[in-house]
Parts: structure tokens; sequence; C-alpha cells
């Protein structure tokens, strides 16, 4: 027999529930009495009667209360301090509107008022945007890009766009593929990759300045731009033949670096040169004036002397100069030649054997008929100064 039936040998119900002790009627819990009865317990409730007991109750309920009421303040107090980190900013939100921006440190907010977010304006994020973009020449590039952003103004950051990350994604997007849109396949690949990232870095700040995101981008990196598969061959040796250009160019620049200072230094010495040849034939003619203004008055005191001492000189000079010596014979009509300058020349490798005879007018002559002739020749050349002055200065 179940422990709630009735009955059981005369035995009163069982049945917690069953507030009738004399009946056997049956029928669900009374819950208002059953909640008055663990009031009347735990102190909070009691007999609304006047008797000591009903006050006694009444005063301990109110205290009861009271502790309550202040142990939740205390809580709810000490729940309302929080922390904001070194590299974060604590943006405040009273009843879901924005409240204040705080710094970093130790804080107290009212618990279920103000909410607090921390956002990170220290560390670095970067993001980064790939795809294959149609360039200005009408060929597909594959082109990847890395954005590396702070966050500056949290307050713009939270409030003035929905998701910062997303738009900064799309603004990139948009602003790499309006670049590429803008230049030829072969800029891109080679020579205009900076200038790529610069135009597209301008085209970022100028559009998170205009929405307010509240970020600040750092570094624009273009990380690389590939042909597709079917012209990359091609495209690489463009690229080398590129870099080839490039090395010559520094090859022809370092050459003319050298060259350029040796013809300067070359140009100095000719001019230098120049000037001096010009100062030595300038002083030489005004020798030559000086010389011939003193001439001057003996050649009026003493005209045919002057004239033959001059054409003396003259004649030194000429065979101080000349290794050909023609000597006139007396009787005869024919000029002896003495190729002194051969005779020089050869003088140490004959000096131990005859020298050959010079052929005259009348057969062979010896080495000393030729040098007697030789002094003869001088030494008559006082004597035939009439015939060489009617010859040469008349």
């Amino acid at each position: 027999m179940a422990w709630n039936e009735p009955g059981n040998g005369g035995k009163k119900d069982r049945d917690p529930w069953n507030n009738n002790q004399g009946g056997n009627n049956q029928g669900p819990p009374d819950l208002d009495e059953a909640l008055k009865n663990m009031m009347s317990k735990l102190g909070l409730g009691g007999n609304k009667g006047g008797g000591r007991s009903g006050q006694k109750n009444s005063g301990f309920g109110g205290k009861s209360i009271g502790l309550l009421v202040a142990l939740a303040v205390v809580i709810w107090f000490i729940s309302g301090f929080y922390t904001v980190k070194e590299a974060e900013r604590g943006v405040v939100q009273r009843f879901g509107a924005y409240y204040a921006e705080v710094g970093s440190g130790l804080h107290w907010r009212p618990r279920f008022i103000d909410t607090i977010t921390n956002v990170d304006v220290n560390n670095i994020s970067s993001q980064q945007t790939q795809g294959s973009m149609l360039t200005e020449d009408e060929n597909v590039v594959n082109v990847e890009m890395g954005v590396q952003y702070r966050i500056t103004n949290p307050r713009a950051y939270l409030f003035n766009v929905e998701s910062p990350e997303s738009s900064l994604s799309q603004l990139t997007d948009s602003a790499l593929r309006y670049v590429i849109g803008h230049n030829t396949m072969d800029n891109i690949l080679t020579v205009g990759r900076d200038e790529v990232r610069q135009q597209t870095r301008e085209i970022i700040e100028t559009l998170v300045e205009r929405y307010g995101i509240g970020i600040t981008v750092v570094e624009v990196n273009f990380q690389g731009a590939r042909p597709p598969e079917a012209v990359r061959e091609a495209f690489d040796d463009a690229i080398r033949a590129q870099e080839d250009e490039e090395r010559f160019i520094r090859e022809a620049e370092a050459y003319a670096r050298q060259i350029e200072p040796t013809a300067r230094g070359r140009v100095r010495r000719m001019l230098q040169e120049a000037q001096a040849y010009k100062e030595q034939v300038t002083l030489r003619a005004q020798g030559e004036v000086a010389r011939y203004n003193e001439l001057l008055p003996q050649y009026q005191a003493a005209p045919q002397v002057t004239r033959q001492r001059i054409f003396l000189e003259t004649l030194e000079r000429i065979y101080a100069n000349n290794g050909k010596v023609f000597v006139d014979v007396e009787g005869g009509n024919n000029l002896l030649y003495l190729p002194l300058d051969k005779i020089m020349q050869n003088r140490s490798s004959l000096s131990d054997s005859p020298v050959p005879m010079l052929p005259d007018n009348s057969g062979e002559t010896s080495t000393s008929d030729t040098r007697l002739n030789s002094q003869s020749s001088t030494r008559d050349t006082g004597r035939d100064t009439s015939r060489y002055t009617n010859r040469g200065v008349n």
C-alpha cells in the first residue's frame, strides 16, 4: 500500500499535504499556507495578533530585511570596480548612450547603470586583401596587399560604423581595385609597385577620415602582384630584362663618375699648358723685339758688317740643328754631301773599322781627307762670305 493512501488499519492519513487530520478528504496542497509557514519560520512574517510573540517576530523580520538590503548595497558597490589596462581606453555608456572615456587604471561605475567597453589603442592590427583585378590594359593580375592600422578614436570606432574591421577591408579592396584599374600590367609588375602602394594608401586614408572610423593607417604593404599562370614565363622574362636595364644604367653611371674627374683634370692641364705656351711665345716675341731694337743702331752705323754678322749667326744656328753638311770644293763644280747624322749614329759601331770613302770629283777620299775638308770648309766660310751673301742675303 502506498504511503499516502488512507486506511491501513484505522491509522490516520499519512498524506503530508492533507491538513484534515480527522477525515479522509484528498485534495491539492495549499500553496499560500505553505508559503506563510515558511516565512514565519524565517522570521519574515507571522501572526497578525497583538501578543508578545507577534511583536518579537515583527522586530526580527524588520532587522533581517535591513540587513539584506545593506548586504545587497555593499555587493553592488564592490561589483562596480573595474580596471582598464595600460594599452586600452575605457568607453563608458550610461543607459546605453555614450557618457565618457576613461584612461588606464582602477575605476568605479554604478552597476547596472553604466557599461564599460575596453578598446585597445596601443597595439597595431593588420588586415589582408587579395584578389584578381582588371588592369587598365584589360589584363588580369593577382594582387595581395596588407594594411596595418591602430585605433586612435575609441568613440568613433565603436559608434560611427557598425563593423570597423569589415568597413576597413571593403575600403582597402575598393581603393586597390581603383588604383589597379588605372595602371597597366607591365607597370604594376615592374617599376610601378611603389607607386601603386602609395596611391592606395592615400585613398584609404581619405576614405577612413571621411567615414570617421576612428583608426589611423600606419603602413600599407604591397605584398605581391602575379600574372596569370598562362603568361607567367613571358612576364618573368620582362622583369629580368627590366632588371638588366637598371643594372646597365647603374654601370654606365659608375663609369661616367669614374671618367669625369679624369677628363676634368685633362682639361685643366691643357688650359695650363696653353696659358704657359701663350706666356712663352709672348715673352719670346718681346725678347726678339728688344734684340732688334738694340741691333738697329748698330745696323745704322755699319750696315754691311752688321748684315754679314747676322748672316753668319743664322748659318751657325742652322748648322747646329742640321745633320747634313754641304762642302764647296774650290776649283770644282760639285758639292760634297756629308751625312753627319748617319756618321754620328754609326760612329760607335764603326770605330774599329775603316769608314767608307765618299765620292768626289776626283774619285775616292779617305776619312782623314773628309775631316780636313770639313775643317777647311769651316775655315773657308769666312773667306767665302761674299758669295753666300750674294746668294742668300742680297
